[in-house]
């Protein structure tokens, strides 16, 4: 349990049997009325985010996340396999629990798990990494860095949008949550 006076960005509430992050949260004290906390939430899952309002002092139940580092290291029919650097125990997580970012893992990555009593919430990858191309049509004599863009296939399989002047073996930096191309890395 706590009150609203313990707030933080990032603290996980169980309101309703569901879990919420709360994402930002403002102290108000009208001049007229009693005080109470407005904040915005997310729910852990399915990524909603609602505005909430507390009033002041309310008890609120608190959820114990447990965030740890592991590395990816394989995929098994329709799960993902990661295993914990400290104790070498291994998890297997489904293709729905790590999402949309399944696209950009690269064997030996390494990720954060969010468990709540032992059941994985959700897979969090770095905000950017570094994948090479393995197939994008040759740029065409007149393109330039300012023009059109064309698709490109990764070497985890996804396909994103790079400039013209992407070539195949390129390696690039992609941002893991929308998988926009944000730059080539020199090796």
């Amino acid at each position: 349990m706590a009150s609203t006076s313990d707030f933080k960005n990032g603290l996980v509430l169980n309101i309703d049997n569901q879990l919420w992050s709360i994402i930002e949260f403002q102290h108000v004290k009208p001049g007229k009325g009693p005080a109470f906390v407005r904040t915005k939430l997310k729910n852990v899952l399915s990524g909603k985010v609602v505005d909430k309002t507390f009033n002041a002092g309310v008890k609120v139940d608190t959820a114990t996340v447990d965030r740890r580092d592991m590395t990816y290291l394989y995929h098994d029919g329709s799960d993902y396999v990661f295993m914990d650097g400290d104790t070498y125990d291994q998890i297997s997580i489904s293709e729905a629990t790590v999402g949309d970012g399944a696209r950009f893992l690269l064997e030996n990555m390494q990720v954060q798990v969010a468990t709540h009593e032992g059941a994985p919430l959700y897979v969090e990858l770095p905000v950017t990494v570094e994948l090479e191309v393995k197939h994008t049509d040759p740029g065409l004599q007149g393109d330039r860095s300012t023009g059109g863009t064309k698709p490109a296939t990764l070497e985890t399989g996804a396909e994103i949008s790079v400039p013209l002047f992407i070539n195949t073996g390129d390696k690039l930096k992609v941002d893991s949550r929308d998988g926009n191309y944000l730059g080539r890395v020199n090796s």
